[in-house]
């Protein structure tokens, strides 16, 4: 299918998406939402929301990351009824001797339809992650070890890793568009209305 043709496709699924919320008052989440929405076509009104995750405030593995998303994205909408609420979580894996990081998106939709994207696996200095295996969140770790301040809410792990080659924002703008995969593309996954 031609480039325009399938972008003209996804603008028409998500034409009656009007309310978007994202479980999380992070500008950053929100903003790599918005982000997502606006390169789709979609003109949503976006709206922020603090709901709990119902996992660890670090999760640990790929499942409880997951879980984390999905849990916030489902919170949201019960909350909110809005037509789509996302939900973004970070985490960590122990892996081979190392830890790297995870991040998860979970889109769940109105209509029950529940869509799951994720990547952002970069393996954690040593120092981060003896922090974080004390028991240290992520983000307060990065920050005892770069001097900064709240990078979570900012560059975060990735941009403060890869010098800014890849920030944060950027970084969760790639699994939101995963986890809307089923929602702009719902053929492929059977759900045509």
């Amino acid at each position: 299918m031609p480039r325009a043709q399938s972008e003209s496709k996804s603008r028409a699924v998500l034409v009656d998406v009007a309310r978007v919320v994202v479980g999380s008052t992070n500008p950053v989440k929100v903003a790599a939402v918005a982000a997502v929405l606006a390169r789709s076509g979609c003109t949503a009104y976006v709206e922020a929301m603090a709901v709990p995750s119902g996992v660890r405030d670090q999760p640990v593995g790929d499942a409880e990351t997951i879980l984390g998303a999905t849990q916030r994205a489902q919170a949201a909408l019960r909350t909110a009824g809005a037509d789509l609420a996302i939900g973004i979580e970070g985490g960590v894996v122990e892996e081979a001797g190392h830890m790297r990081t995870c991040a998860w998106a979970a889109v769940v939709g109105r209509d029950g339809r529940v869509g799951v994207g994720g990547s952002l696996a970069m393996t954690l200095p040593d120092r981060v992650a003896e922090l974080v295996r004390e028991g240290v969140e992520l983000g307060l770790a990065m920050d005892r070890v770069s001097g900064g301040q709240d990078t979570k809410r900012g560059a975060g792990a990735v941009g403060i890793l890869t010098a800014g080659l890849v920030d944060r924002q950027r970084a969760y703008e790639s699994i939101v568009a995963y986890a809307l995969a089923r929602f702009v593309s719902p053929a492929y996954y059977g759900d045509v209305r």
